[in-house]
């Protein structure tokens, strides 16, 4: 924590010495805030016209000069009001924004060589102390996030203590930018999203829709193997429905505007669960029936303001791997180890075998339920955890304002962490939707119910497997498994005969009979990531075989087409994950 505290004041004098070198070199800027952040820093500005390439470099160029010129931070208390009125008078409106708002007589103004800023600190001794830094791109952000308000340019920038860590951390943002599943989305040929159709809003081409069957597919049956109902419901609902559910009340930010339908209003629907219910409400439900396991794989809708809308990451239309099961308050514990380890298996098959594992609690302030039910359900969910031998953290007030919650994170190829699973304990629906079980004494009672997402959301675990693996999926998820390369048209009709061969066996495979060199056509089937490639000439149609590279341009030789069969059909079982 120290180590991170030191380099969080390294980078935010970092931030500084650039708004220094900004407002040196462009004099009408205006500036407004520039913390640190997890992985560097950045900085607000309002400047009438956009910072381009050419301008960070330029900035760069001056943040040497004043870190060469090793100015003293210098830390000083004024007035509140002087501080106000002296940033006005620059015409420092955000500044004095700030300074106007703190509720205390005086404020601290940190100055180093010619720049004042207003800023509680701390920062490193003086400017000379930041040696290795880098900037590294520009984005719009509205001031204070208020879409309302003015939009400014946010530079982004990173600074560390040696030029060994700046080398390593570039270098990881390379591999993440050729990891990017925007780009390899596009060279794929799996999504596209277009303006004309509207942002967040995903168009799955030809692979990219086979591959999501693929999930799909497996998804389904695993869950019938572990004891779920399927359920399927509409995309849109009345608001009745959310009124009901609470979403209306404590949502509705996140919803989009009402349809009439005959007079009624109608929304599209942000979630599963109370669709779900009203499942659950068609009948009575004995003890003996529980736990009652529904699994949806339910598309929902929910706004996203546009500049944080990110590929398949961060979209408005996605389809949630939901999951709701009904449990009486005993079974609480054994349902919440059963879904973990289910999480843990299908994260497992996908590839994904390092966790950070969260048990988030409690809210401060807003939640519902008693708090001794709280602390029943939470030391439940603790000692489910307990016996998984996983490590796991407490996420102190993290938890939902309806229940306690296990969040799973899972580490990708490169180190990085993404929320993934997640098992949350609800206290609000099962009131709201007064569902209720008939317990063994034969009376009404009030059953627990636990939402559960494995993968999150297929739009966002897709993206997530595309930079994990680069691209270069498993052979199981491979959309296309084999792409057979002719030679010259000497092989059209062997080559005609082998792809349906492979297709009737329920290889996905693919032929490539352009008139082109053998090397290009290797070259590009390379390039489109395809597990396999069957190359055919005269001596491989006589014998009836291949001659097969698989991905990595491992030349794996000639094999007897029911051989390369029966390798395909052993590389391609689920968890499966080399070639």
């Amino acid at each position: 924590m120290k180590e991170q505290k030191s380099l969080d004041t390294l980078r935010h004098s970092a931030s500084h010495i650039m708004a220094a070198a900004v407002t040196e070199l462009f004099p009408d800027t205006k500036v407004a805030i520039g913390p640190s952040i997890e992985e560097g820093f950045y900085y607000d500005f309002d400047r009438p016209e956009p910072f381009t390439p050419e301008d960070l470099s330029k900035i760069e160029e001056k943040m040497k000069e004043i870190i060469k010129e090793n100015h003293p931070f210098v830390c000083s208390s004024v007035p509140k009001d002087d501080a106000v009125k002296e940033f006005n008078s620059k015409g420092e409106k955000y500044k004095a924004e700030i300074a106007s708002e703190i509720p205390d007589d005086k404020v601290s103004i940190y100055k180093s060589g010619d720049f004042t800023d207003l800023c509680r600190g701390p920062h490193v001794a003086s400017t000379g102390e930041v040696q290795n830094f880098k900037l590294l791109s520009v984005a719009g952000a509205y001031w204070r996030g208020d879409s309302s308000r003015e939009m400014l340019q946010r530079i982004y920038g990173t600074a560390f203590f040696t030029k060994e860590d700046l080398d390593e951390y570039l270098k990881k943002l390379e591999e993440i930018q050729k990891r990017d599943h925007r780009k390899l989305g596009k060279d794929l040929d799996l999504f596209s999203v277009h303006d004309a159709v509207g942002g967040g809003l995903v168009l799955w081409h030809p692979k990219g829709a086979l591959l999501r069957d693929i999930i799909e597919t497996y998804w389904k049956q695993f869950h019938i193997n572990n004891g779920y109902e399927l359920l399927l419901t509409p995309h849109i609902a009345s608001e009745e429905l959310f009124s009901i559910s609470g979403h209306l009340q404590t949502y509705s930010e996140n919803m989009y505007a009402p349809m009439e339908i005959e007079g009624k209003p109608y929304r599209v629907k942000p979630m599963n669960c109370p669709m779900h219910l009203m499942v659950y409400k068609t009948k009575l439900h004995s003890y003996r029936e529980l736990p009652i396991r529904y699994a949806e794989l339910g598309t929902v809708y929910r706004f996203e303001k546009s500049g944080v809308l990110h590929g398949l990451l961060r979209v408005r239309g996605f389809t949630q791997d939901d999951g709701h099961v009904i449990v009486s308050p005993e079974q609480l514990e054994g349902e919440m180890l059963t879904i973990f380890n289910m999480a843990v298996n299908m994260l497992k098959t996908f590839g994904f075998s390092d966790y950070k594992i969260y048990l988030a609690t409690r809210p401060e302030k807003k939640y519902v339920g008693e708090v001794s039910d709280w602390e029943k359900a939470q030391k439940s969910i603790e000692s489910a955890l307990k016996k998984t031998g996983y490590e796991y953290e407490l996420d102190e007030g993290g938890g939902a304002f309806y229940g306690p919650k296990i969040d799973i994170k899972i580490k990708d190829a490169i180190g990085r962490l993404w929320q993934c699973s997640t098992i949350q304990f609800d206290f609000n629906l099962p009131e709201r939707f007064d569902i209720t079980y008939i317990d063994s004494s034969g009376k009404k009672a009030r059953p627990y119910m636990i939402h559960r997402a494995l993968m999150g959301s297929l739009e966002r675990f897709t993206g997530v497997l595309l930079e994990h693996y680069s691209g270069a999926l498993p052979l199981w998820l491979s959309p296309i498994q084999v792409a057979i390369a002719n030679i010259n048209d000497e092989q059209s009709e062997y080559c005609k005969e082998l792809l349906d061969k492979l297709k009737k066996e329920g290889i996905r495979a693919v032929l490539d009979d352009r008139n082109e060199k053998i090397g290009h056509k290797i070259r590009e089937n390379a390039m489109q990531k395809i597990p396999y490639i069957a190359v055919v000439g005269n001596k491989e149609k006589e014998a009836g075989s291949v001659a097969v590279r698989a991905r990595g341009n491992k030349d794996l030789g000639v094999i007897k087409i029911d051989d390369f069969i029966n390798l395909l059909k052993e590389k391609s079982i689920p968890g499966v994950n080399e070639l």
